[in-house]
């Protein structure tokens, strides 16, 4: 009777072993692609919500020199405060602490990625208000896109509106818009 239980007890075949490890593999392969397809998304988005902070602090930076300005200046009746070496001024603004100056062009330091956006002027204080000390030359922000990496532009009676685009060698995009009311203080 012991001999008929044994021959009835068969164990799996090599072949059903190697097929349960390949469909295994299969399915914790699947697994794992999912799962890096996920932080990988979400390091761009993560990205993504970094690089808007920053365009956002820049954009409250150059909308705080405006409301300060007396007005918006022509560079060439009031010249820079700091060299541009061969950036395009993309706006010039008239305070009492002297000329601000934004421009936009290649970087000094090749850390920067792409385009930069400097701004030359008086440093801020402690309190917010602008110094009286030399002027600053600073990049605020970089990997500018090359058409239209920033613009102030007119945008009815009294409001001019700031534009920053970015792109990054990833092929991603970032545009970001802030209209502010000149001429009011």
């Amino acid at each position: 009777m012991k001999a008929i239980a044994k021959a009835n007890a068969r164990g799996f075949s090599l072949v059903e072993l190697l097929l349960a490890l390949l469909i295994g593999c299969s399915l914790s392969g699947l697994l794992l692609q999912a799962v890096l397809a996920e932080l990988t998304s979400g390091q761009r988005f993560a990205r993504v919500l970094r690089e808007r902070a920053v365009a956002r602090r820049t954009l409250e930076l150059v909308r705080g020199d405006l409301l300060q300005a007396r007005g918006l200046a022509d560079p060439a009746a009031l010249a820079p405060a700091c060299n541009l070496a061969g950036r395009s001024v993309v706006l010039h603004l008239d305070t009492a602490s002297g000329p601000i100056t934004y421009s936009l062009g290649k970087p000094a330091e090749p850390i920067w990625r792409g385009q930069v956006l400097m701004r030359c002027g008086p440093a801020y204080g402690l309190h917010g208000e602008l110094g009286s000390g030399a002027a600053q030359n600073r990049v605020v922000l970089d990997a500018l896109a090359a058409s239209a990496g920033f613009r102030a532009q007119p945008a009815g009676a009294g409001v001019l509106q700031l534009e920053l685009a970015q792109a990054w060698a990833d092929g991603g995009r970032l545009s970001s818009r802030l209209p502010v009311a000149i001429g009011a203080n």
